[in-house]
């Protein structure tokens, strides 16, 4: 496989841990299990939203870029490629919190709402 496509490779998986992280928990709803997995994601991704970390995916998309002969870019994968589409302007620091508040809060909606369907769920009859 070409450095090149082996990076347009990640960042396919890359948006896609994104998104799961996001909104994996509508999964949830579905298949309670699900939440082995996208807790520890959610975890992950508002650790690295709240450090200022950068995701080891990026440096590791940079890096099979500048193999196949491409510029790498600086910064994270959010500032390169969903910053730009979604918000005007750099990645600041206050915007970087903001996003991992929005992913805490967007799941603690839905498994709060997952909590109280089960909590008022009738009781099977013995």
């Amino acid at each position: 496989m070409s450095p090149r496509l082996a990076a347009d490779l990640l960042v396919l998986v890359h948006l896609a841990f994104i998104v799961f992280v996001v909104c994996g928990g509508l999964l949830v709803l579905r298949w309670r299990r699900a939440a082995l997995l996208h807790l520890p994601a959610v975890l992950w991704g508002v650790w690295i939203e709240f450090s200022g970390g950068i995701c080891p995916l990026t440096p590791l998309e940079q890096n099979l870029r500048r193999q196949a002969g491409d510029a790498g870019y600086g910064g994270s994968f959010v500032e390169h490629y969903l910053i730009p589409v979604i918000y005007p302007g750099e990645l600041t620091r206050p915007l970087q919190l903001f996003l991992g508040l929005l992913v805490i809060a967007v799941n603690l909606g839905v498994y709060g709402w997952l909590a109280r369907r089960l909590r008022n769920r009738p009781c099977p009859k013995a």
